[in-house]
């Protein structure tokens, strides 16, 4: 089965490069909280404990949680990492935010 979310080659070689340094088992978690200029914005989160019920994407040693409410936001997102003039960071790709803001940190739907 298709995981609802999916997470981009250059996102997994950065995830997998951030949590080298981390301890053994560490995982990034990925999540939405209200707020931003946009009404949402995700944040990121490097944790150790996996909830029973987050969806798990595994891959190259790359481990991303997001627990069930963040997904019903993010079905259908593409995690990204990219590098340009403004930074180097994570980005969503989220077909159901109407709209987001500048930084592509915030959206609303």
């Amino acid at each position: 089965m298709a995981h609802p979310v999916t997470v981009s080659d250059r996102a997994v070689r950065k995830i997998g490069e951030i949590l080298k340094s981390e301890p053994a088992g560490t995982m990034l978690r990925v999540s939405v909280e209200g707020g931003g200029c946009s009404g949402f914005q995700y944040k990121f989160d490097v944790e150790r404990i996996k909830a029973p019920d987050d969806l798990v994407i595994a891959r190259e040693g790359a481990t991303v949680l997001i627990d069930p409410v963040s997904v019903n936001y993010m079905a259908g997102s593409e995690i990204d990492f990219v590098d340009d003039l403004i930074g180097a960071s994570f980005k969503v790709k989220n077909p159901k935010a109407t709209a987001s803001c500048g930084c592509g940190t915030s959206f609303s739907l």
